[in-house]
């Protein structure tokens, strides 16, 4: 196959076009006048970008090698480099695939003939947020990151208030609107602090700076905070819950599968600018890591909102991706190119992992929303029945985020493990093996959190009158599902596959520590884990198989369970995914807080009455809410400058640039 690393055509621009016709797919539609055909269009134009990024990105990643370009600009920043490396080559991948994928779903969740107003912004916006992204990736000049970084945020906010008639989605969209420009004033700091050292506005080569200079600790700090809030690290997630919850399905499996690792990805990068960073740096990251995971699955058992759910869990994943970087940032630390590679594979791997499975789980709840009209899973129930296919594909997605093997969740939390175990020898970090107890009750806690969501949605009967009626759309909602279930499957099954593609992005991090043995030590170690993948799928094929054949050969009968000594029971009597997690909640009950109503029983027959019990959301209502309250009251009296007299307004700005021109002079 010709290969474009040796012939005449550039990457970056190749990555550069497919990036702008996803970026422009959404504008036919906004001067089409009859709805639908625009849509479409989109969707085949971002399904197009995605056949062109993904095998150029794809060979750059394999071939480790880094491509380059310069465009012309007249801004006084210096020139703006684009560049693709393998660690940027490995975030590419899920946004041309998820958006690719979202693009396609949108046509049969949110149809243009069913949302005619709403569809053409909608379409727009997905298609910006992806190319914003994606341009993102390749920015080597701080300012036009910055300008992507922008393009980004106000995408994803005009995303979120879709459905802005509702007063809960405007909410949202504040909160998550003031938390990005929170995020953008520490990442300001961050690249003045950084252009002041360095003396240019271009992002500096990995490990070409002194993590013992006065200013790194600052720059550090100002970006762990800056791009943690979008990541979504605690306590700076009080704005993803909420965000991911009203938005649009398709718009959360982008948001939550890609955008979070955009934060991800700046703080990784961030700290591959230095190359003797203290041991301090690794510990505080990997003490969020811990937090994330296990105060967001957490607050994601908690949840009866499907969408709140998946949303918490995102907070638990970001979490062991965080816990993985901060592990090998405290081997580059201590020098330990083991901690190092394993640390940063696990927490790579992890990203590309929960690119594929959150965004399968985020369309499923939008295939299931779209069935039900709802998204409380105590209202839910008997979907296994009218949607077996629907059922069958979630299933995938919940076994791969539960970190059950043959599927991908696995292979990346078996690398930490690996890392966590590797210090059973060492004399220094023997503490590290307490990550291992961790990381197994997340796990621990994620299986019963997604039992719980899996059971109340799929088993059982409906407990709401017409729940579980499919409305059309399966084909296109179905696909994306179907590829992202597969993908899961295949790094799985072959999980050294996964470990090539990471490898390189790993080596960019660490250019000064030779890991290239460490990568084919532990890539056959994961040939063997393929082995055992393959033989327990085999195995669970001809258990089917014999079941099903079976189960074919005896005679069908009916009879009632058992109704637990009633004589009409309902569908009210079974289990739900309050009363399945009420145990577990209780005993985290001092950290994850609930709003408990129970009713006052009185009398030989007492009056219909119902109890409930709501997750609120303490960071956000405890402090920040309250401490904005108080900032505006504190601050009203400014809003009588706020006159509405033009000349009055200019007299501001003339008064504002005199003071700046004596200040600097």
């Amino acid at each position: 196959m010709y290969s474009f690393l040796q012939g005449p055509v550039d990457p970056v621009l190749l990555v550069l076009d497919a990036t702008l016709v996803m970026g422009c797919a959404g504008i036919p539609g906004l001067f089409l006048k009859r709805p639908g055909p625009g849509q479409v269009v989109a969707a085949l134009c971002t399904i197009c970008a995605a056949l062109i990024g993904i095998p150029t990105v794809l060979q750059l990643l394999l071939s480790g090698t880094t491509a380059t370009r310069s465009i012309a600009w007249s801004l006084p920043f210096g020139p703006c480099d684009l560049a693709i490396d393998p660690l940027s080559a490995l975030f590419l991948i899920p946004v041309f695939l998820v958006t690719a994928a979202g693009s396609l779903f949108a046509v049969g969740y949110w149809p243009a003939r069913q949302y005619r107003r709403s569809e053409p912004g909608l379409t727009l916006f997905f298609g910006t947020l992806g190319a914003s992204m994606a341009l993102l990736l390749m920015a080597r000049n701080t300012v036009f990151f910055m300008m992507v970084w922008e393009v980004m945020a106000l995408s994803a906010y005009f995303l979120i208030v879709t459905e802005h008639e509702r007063e809960e989605v405007r909410r949202a969209g504040t909160i998550y609107l003031i938390a990005t420009h929170c995020g953008s004033a520490l990442l300001l700091l961050l690249f003045s602090l950084l252009a002041a050292q360095t003396g240019t506005f271009l992002l500096p080569p990995a490990g070409s700076l002194s993590a013992l200079t006065p200013l790194a600790p600052l720059m550090a700090l100002a970006g762990l905070i800056g791009f943690g809030a979008k990541a979504g690290i605690m306590p700076l997630h009080f704005w993803l819950p909420p965000a991911h919850a009203n938005a649009p399905s398709h718009v959360s499996a982008l948001m939550s599968g890609v955008m979070l690792k955009m934060g991800v990805y700046g703080i990784v990068r961030t700290a591959s600018f230095f190359y003797d960073i203290p041991l301090v740096w690794g510990t505080i990251l990997t003490i969020a890591g811990i937090i994330s995971a296990l105060l967001g699955i957490s607050f994601a058992l908690a949840q009866r909102d499907l969408k709140r759910l998946l949303a918490c869990s995102s907070i638990e994943n970001i979490g062991i991706i965080s816990l993985g970087m901060g592990i090998a940032l405290v081997g580059a630390a201590s020098r330990i190119p083991e901690l190092m590679y394993l640390g940063g594979a696990g927490a790579l791997l992890h990203v590309l992992n929960h690119s594929l499975f959150k965004p399968l789980l985020f369309l499923g709840s939008g295939v299931i929303i779209h069935a039900t009209g709802t998204r409380d899973m105590n209202l839910m129930g008997g979907l296994g029945k009218t949607m077996p296919r629907i059922g069958g594909l979630f299933l995938v997605g919940t076994v791969a985020i539960c970190g059950i093997p043959p599927l991908n969740g696995f292979v990346s939390e078996f690398l930490l493990y690996l890392g966590f175990f590797s210090q059973l020898q060492g004399d220094n970090l023997i503490y590290l093996m307490a990550g291992a107890p961790v990381l197994a009750l997340v796990g621990g806690l994620a299986a019963i959190t997604f039992t719980k969501l899996y059971s109340s949605v799929f088993l059982g009967t409906p407990r709401s009158p017409g729940g579980g009626v499919h409305r059309g759309g399966e084909l296109q909602m179905g696909v994306p599902m179907l590829l992202c279930a597969f993908l899961c499957l295949v790094i799985g099954v072959v999980p050294q596959m996964a470990l090539s593609l990471v490898s390189p992005a790993v080596m960019t991090l660490f250019p000064r520590l030779p890991l290239l043995p460490l990568s084919a030590e532990y890539g056959a170690i994961l040939e063997k884990l393929s082995l055992a993948g393959v033989l327990l799928l085999t195995m669970a094929l001809v258990v089917t198989v014999i079941w099903k054949w079976r189960l074919g050969r005896e005679p069908v009968t009916a009879a009632p369970t058992w109704g637990c000594g009633y004589q009409r029971g309902t569908s009210r009597m079974q289990y739900g995914g309050t009363s399945f997690s009420e145990l577990a909640i209780s005993i985290g009950n001092g950290v994850v807080r609930q709003r408990i109503e129970r009713p006052l029983l009185a009398g030989l027959f007492p009056e219909r009455s119902r109890c409930s019990d709501t997750p609120t959301e303490t960071l956000l209502d405890a402090i920040i809410a309250p401490f904005f309250q108080a900032a505006g009251m504190s601050f009203a009296f400014l809003r009588r400058l706020q006159n509405g007299l033009m000349h009055i307004y200019v007299l501001y700005i003339f008064a504002t640039l005199f003071i700046l021109m004596l200040w600097a002079h």
